[in-house]
Formats: C-alpha cells, structure tokens, sequence
C-alpha cells in the first residue's frame, strides 16, 4: 500500500519538511533551506503552486509523469489532486519553492470566484509550465515576498496583502502559459493536425453508435492531454473551444451528408446526436438557418 501523506492544513506539508508554521491558511516552503528533504506522495486538500530550477527526479501528479532535468518549471495542484513520489528513505536535495494556500482563505473574496479561470491547475504534470530565467527570477522573487509577509508581525492587512502576492503569482503563471503555447507552434499545428484524425477516427470506427457525439474529455485522452490543458491550447490557436471545433467539424459531415440526399432524420442517426432535433439546434446555432433549410438552399443552386 502506497505511503500517502494527507495534506489537509498547509502546515500539514510545511512541517513534514521541518518547516515553521506562520498562518493557518497559507504556507510557504524555501526548499534550499529545507534541503535535504524525504520525498512525499501527496494527498491535497489545499492548492499548491510547487517551482523548481535544477531537480531530476520523476515526480507523479494525478496520471502524468513529469522528469525535471533542468531549467525553470512550475507545477499547480488544486485539491482533490494527488502529487510527488513516495517516500522511500531517501533524502533528496532540492532547490525552488512551494507555495500552498487552504480554500477557506479565498472565502468572500474576488479571487474565490476567479479561481476557476486558472486551469492550469487542472494539467497534468506533464504539461508544466516551463520558465524562462527571467520568468523563474520573477516568480522567485514572488515567493521571496511572500515568505517576508508571512514572517512579519499579522495585523489586519496582511491577509489582503498575501492574496494580493497570490492573485499576482497566478496571473504571472497564466501569462507565462500563454507564451509557452506560442512559443511551441510546431508543436501545435502538429496537435491540431492530431485532433482531426482523432474525430475522423472515431467516426471511422463508429463510436458514435456507443458513445455518442466525440466530447472534449475523449479527445483529449486519445492525445494524452488533461482536458483543460488540450481546451485551453486549442482555444489560442484556433480562437475557439474545443466543444466548438468538435462542433464544426461535426457540422461538415452533417453538410455533406445532408448534400448526397440524406434525411435529416438519418444524419442525426449516423452522427450520433440523441434526436434529430439537438442536429437542428446545432445547425441553427453555428449556421444561422435549420438543416430544412440548408436543403432547400442546395436544391436552389
């Protein structure tokens, strides 16, 4: 049976590593300072944003993998989420930072209701964000911040001001993400290319007998994505959602097979669609005018 640590508190994971307890809510790990620290496979109620410049050791988060060799890379992990390596005795040493704030600390606050935004802490470890050494020195000197708050005496502003550093570091992720997905185009145009053949694939093989219309989760499991990370690349290369460009290339084939004479009725059927009215509401929705229509329109030319 796995050794799991159960971080259900932020101090849960600060004083496993030997670290000092400064707020019920909010953690902060300088893990050069710590070092060397036992490895831990981590059970998280809390979130946490884990940074490394120099590591090399596998470390599992949910169903990825991820092999830090070099070079800055940063980690998220939301609660419910399970993450790290089990300890085996050994001590490790490590450089980088973690930072870990509970969900009760955002209560009534703007970021409760934007933390959903940040789907980056929805990837898979594999889709870490990679930094460049400005990047990595500006979250760096983030955490740095952080830690000095926490130290200083609490009054009744420090809570604001620690959300404040949070909220920051986040939006820094979340723009650092969006220059990695532009920096990696080859690498993009090759997924969309993927994507495509997944969704003919499926019709190929006929799923849509068993499962239904292609969703977003399948796709993205066919390209060893986590739904968000997939979702949100395709959203900035092509400018709309994965749900979207299901749904058009679904539409094509509705198109196309409406043109070689075949009923609404029947498209419906060999697409997928439950009935053959959530086909008119899609057609209606993405061209304007119903399947009806569209028919008419072919027969006129």
């Amino acid at each position: 049976m796995s050794k799991i640590l159960k971080v259900r508190t932020v101090n849960d994971y600060v004083k496993y590593l030997g670290g000092q307890e400064h707020h019920p809510l909010v953690g902060i790990v300088d893990y050069a300072a710590l070092s060397p620290i036992r490895h831990s496979l981590n059970n998280y109620g809390v979130y946490g944003v884990f940074m490394h410049e120099h590591l090399s050791v596998d470390l599992k988060y949910g169903c990825g993998k991820y092999d830090y060799q070099s070079g800055g890379t940063v980690i998220c992990v939301a609660p419910g989420q399970i993450g790290g390596k089990e300890d085996n005795g050994e001590r490790m040493n490590l450089d980088g930072w973690a930072l870990l704030f509970h969900p009760d600390m955002l209560h009534g606050t703007p970021l409760e209701k934007e933390i959903h935004n940040y789907t980056f802490f929805d990837y898979n470890a594999n889709e870490a964000l990679h930094t460049t050494e400005e990047e990595y020195a500006l979250l760096a000197d983030i955490m740095i911040r952080i830690k000095s708050e926490l130290e200083a005496r609490h009054d009744d502003m420090q809570d604001n001001i620690l959300l404040d550093y949070i909220s920051l570091l986040l939006n820094y992720c979340k723009r650092f993400y969006d220059r990695q997905f532009l920096t990696r185009k080859v690498e993009n145009v090759d997924m969309l290319q993927r994507f495509s053949s997944v969704l003919e694939d499926y019709y190929v093989r006929e799923k849509q007998f068993k499962l239904g219309l292609p969703t977003v989760a399948y796709c993205a499991d066919r390209l060893c994505m986590s739904a968000g990370y997939f979702g949100d690349l395709v959203k900035r290369h092509t400018g709309d959602s994965a749900k979207g460009y299901i749904h058009s290339f679904i539409l094509q084939k509705a198109k196309n097979l409406l043109a070689s004479g075949e009923t609404i009725a029947a498209v419906s059927y060999d697409l997928g669609f439950e009935y053959p009215q959530h086909l008119s509401r899609l057609f209606k929705k993405k061209e304007g005018i119903t399947p009806s229509e569209y028919i008419d329109r072919i027969k006129r030319k």
